[in-house]
């Protein structure tokens, strides 16, 4: 059986929306930002500020390429998307799901330090940045584009719905 990996700008939902899926799926549902936090022992924020974006990367992308797992529900951070491998490494046994957030819709949840939000950027990117730099990489990897809007619920049926529309058997 297929995962359903999520993908998208940090505060479209992403945990939220897997977490519905994967109760109406009877899967398993993975935050691999809470698997960074549990390799670690630290949150985003103190990885961000004590170690740096670099070592930051380093460990997401390995947190993607080490993730071993079938019939479950992956929401990854907004950056996964950044690491090829990890990427190409999800896909073998997942279907990509784009969770697609206007940036206005974004922006009204984001706090006004990203690195308060676990956002992993160079500093003084704004989020304006962040978005132009990875939305083509969303759509680059993206098996299905669903647009994030009516709630955890709303939008997990409606993920259910365009899979079973493009006949993707999970």
């Amino acid at each position: 059986m297929k995962n359903i990996v999520l993908i998208g700008m940090p505060g479209t939902g992403k945990s939220v929306v897997g977490h519905a899926l994967a109760q109406r799926l009877n899967y398993t549902f993975v935050d691999l930002d809470e698997s960074i936090v549990e390799a670690t022992g630290k949150t985003l924020p103190e990885i961000l500020r004590e170690d740096g974006l670099e070592e930051f990367f380093k460990i997401e992308e390995k947190v993607g390429v080490e993730l071993n797992r079938t019939d479950t529900v992956v929401s990854t951070g907004g950056s996964m998307v950044l690491y090829e491998d990890a990427m190409a490494h999800l896909r073998e046994n997942g279907v990509i799901v784009w969770l697609e957030t206007p940036l206005s819709q974004i922006a009204e949840r984001m706090p006004l330090n990203l690195t308060d939000r676990g956002i992993a950027a160079p500093a003084g990117m704004t989020l304006r940045q962040i978005y132009e730099q990875r939305e083509p990489l969303y759509a680059k990897y993206a098996d299905l584009i669903v647009v994030s809007r009516d709630g955890a619920d709303g939008t997990a049926r409606e993920v259910l719905q365009m899979l079973r529309t493009v006949g993707i058997e999970l």
